[in-house]
């Protein structure tokens, strides 16, 4: 039985493992922390359902620190719990080689369910984890997934557009299993919250549909019995609006907002250590009865972990999960994969739709949806559950809300056992960069399907062409960026897609039709996966190369065959991914692209950026240095020179 005077010691030892830990780092955010600290008590020492020594049991309840930045709150309550966290990894907090850095990350520290740093992020996060529980809970059943998605959420997550996206679809969706706890503190970088903040937080999550409390941040009972009543609320998500102190504890700067992101100082932290009542105000102090407490709990949830577990095998739920999140041999899919007529153009967002509905049927972990573009996209899955009003399917209608669905996306895929992918227009993905930048850094298997990938958009206008967003997605770290030429090419990225399990893959698509490529034998559109491939070779020795992606391939082909007509014999290359090229052998890269051989022309359109490092500073650029313009397709290339005849041209007076 644990009592208020054990909630008490918990409190007081993450508030000052928090206040030693920023002040030993000489950075950080003590203030959450502190204030948080009761409830991090409560949640961990009674409510919260997990196993440290299984961090990734399927039934375990997940926690999100939205508030990231209040990251020794997190680390302190698990090293607490039993994870394997050290004392000495907390005293190595924000340091090089740290299992505790400032924010937290994914598969870098045991019990961190989420990467989290850029606020409305976990929030978001959380509303994925509890759709895919959801779906994960039709395919097994509601009697073997029956846990929570818990998440501390602070002023910043609730002021960032992003958490109203989220919150709105979670409520659309009628997710129960949500359980988000608000730290109000009132308190931000700059100072009161009612600077820029004065909404009622409770009046606006009433209309998403969610059930709210409001309770005394720091009354262990209250904390309690409002958890309970969230865990009781079945259909809709729950908010627990906790009115809290930050740097509660602090000798004289309780309440601040200097403590928010700077350590407290050394006479502060002793003089706060003093007005706890800490016995012993050595740095890094952790009682005999804190250790105590958590090895009980731990005896008791290793009960019902092994209760679970057995419920688990007698309902053979290992190999209900492995079909469910099984991807077969790629070699496999592909045979299964629609078979494209070669006389036949076709825009490659449609092949990929095509591509798309079959993998479907074969991959029952596949889920995903659009922006409110499902049918330009081709993204919507026909004869499959759709998500709506108080319904979730693996056809997910996302609505106009980009940065939630590539943050939900995210949730998904930390949550496990699913693939999930996310559709909208390429110039639209500067709507949910912050959750692929994130995805990347988290190594998560996500994929995108971004189409009109180009000024062929026509008629729309510069504000639907995307000019810079090939190159910006090219520019994130882990992040696979595949332009395909034709529907071969399609087929072929999807599986490329399927195949990167430890990191996004971005699939560009154009909207207007293109024919299927003739390919001569050693030029398959299965070469794709190395990233680069000649397309054409010309019948003398090459004399330049043509470097292309997507519908500019079918462009540079044409060209080069009336430029060997005219004696200037080039080389095509498709380049659908630099990311898969890189990852191929010097040998391969040398032959095809031989130093011998230094003219090359690069013909794409978006801007040139990036491309510098396959045809250098001599090359000549056949790109876009401008925003498109508002005319049809045929007339924008006319004018932008993405014609044959201005190709010739170009590299003629280019070869001299």
């Amino acid at each position: 039985m644990i009592t208020t005077d054990d909630l008490t010691i918990i409190a007081r030892t993450v508030r000052t493992l928090a206040m030693d830990a920023v002040q030993k780092a000489n950075s950080g955010h003590p203030g959450m922390p502190m204030g948080c600290a009761d409830i991090a008590a409560v949640l961990w020492a009674k409510v919260l359902r997990y196993y440290p020594d299984d961090p990734h049991w399927l039934n375990r309840d997940r926690f999100i620190l939205s508030a990231g930045h209040g990251s020794m709150l997190l680390y302190a309550i698990l090293h607490l719990a039993g994870y394997s966290i050290t004392l000495d990894d907390i005293k190595s907090f924000r340091q090089w080689g740290s299992a505790m850095p400032g924010h937290p990350e994914y598969r870098h520290t045991p019990g961190v369910e989420t990467t989290t740093g850029p606020l409305g992020q976990g929030f978001a996060n959380a509303v994925g984890m509890a759709l895919a529980s959801r779906l994960l809970a039709e395919e097994l059943g509601n009697d073997l997934i029956t846990h929570f998605i818990y998440a501390l959420i602070s002023d910043g997550d609730i002021m960032e557009g992003i958490s109203s996206e989220a919150a709105s679809l979670a409520g659309h969706w009628a997710l129960g299993n949500i359980i988000f706890i608000y730290d109000s503190n009132d308190i931000s970088i700059e100072g009161s919250t009612g600077l820029a903040f004065s909404e009622d937080v409770e009046k606006r999550f009433l209309s998403y549909n969610w059930h709210v409390q409001r309770i005394d941040g720091h009354d262990y009972d209250a904390i309690e019995d409002a958890l309970i009543e969230a865990q009781r609320e079945k259909g809709k998500p729950s908010l627990i609006i906790a009115k809290t102190r930050i740097a509660m504890g602090s000798a004289t700067m309780e309440g601040s907002e200097a403590t928010h992101g700077a350590p407290l100082g050394a006479d502060e932290v002793r003089a706060s250590k003093k007005a706890l009542g800490c016995d012993d105000d050595t740095e890094f102090h952790v009682s005999d009865r804190v250790y105590e407490i958590f090895a009980e709990r731990k005896r008791s949830l290793k009960k019902h972990f092994d209760e679970w577990m057995d419920r688990f095998t007698a309902l053979n739920g290992a190999e209900r999960l492995k079909r469910f999140s099984h991807i077969p041999d790629l070699e496999q899919l592909r045979r299964e994969l629609p078979a494209f007529d070669p006389g036949k153009a076709i825009a490659t967002r449609s092949a990929s739709g095509s591509v798309l509905e079959k993998l479907f049927g074969l991959i029952p972990g596949i889920i995903g949806g659009s922006a409110d573009l499902g049918p330009s996209n081709k993204s919507l899955a026909r004869g499959f559950p759709e998500s709506g009003r108080h319904a979730v399917g693996r056809n997910v209608h996302f609505g106009i809300r980009e940065h939630a669905m590539g943050a939900i996306q995210n949730g998904i895929a930390y949550y496990g056992n699913l693939i999930p992918y996310a559709a909208t227009f390429l110039v639209f993905m500067d709507y949910m960069r912050p959750p692929i930048r994130l995805a990347a850094l988290s190594g998560l298997h996500t994929i995108y399907i971004f189409t009109h990938d180009s000024f062929f958009v026509g008629e729309d206008g510069p504000t639907h062409q995307p000019v810079e967003q090939l190159a910006a997605a090219r520019a994130i770290p882990n992040l696979t960026v595949i332009r395909p030429a034709d529907a071969e090419e399609t087929k072929e990225a999807w599986l490329a897609a399927l195949a990167k399990t430890d990191g996004p893959t971005a699939l560009i698509l154009s909207r207007q039709n293109l024919p299927i490529l003739k390919r001569a034998p050693g030029s398959e559109a299965t070469l794709l996966h190395r990233g680069a491939y000649t397309i054409r070779e010309p019948n003398a020795d090459p004399a330049a190369i043509l470097l292309s992606s997507g519908s500019e391939v079918h462009l540079a082909v044409d060209a080069a065959g009336e430029l060997e007509k005219r004696g200037i014999p080039c080389r095509v290359i498709s380049f659908p991914s630099w990311e898969l090229f890189e990852m191929q052998d010097d040998a391969y890269k040398r032959e095809l692209l031989p130093p011998a051989i230094e003219r090359r022309i690069v013909i794409e359109a978006g801007i040139a950026m990036g491309w510098e490092r396959y045809a250098g500073s001599n090359g000549l650029y056949i790109t876009m240095n401008r925003f498109g313009a508002s005319a049809p397709q045929e007339v924008l290339a006319e004018k932008f020179g993405f014609t044959a005849d201005h190709v010739v041209a170009a590299v003629e007076e280019y070869m001299g």
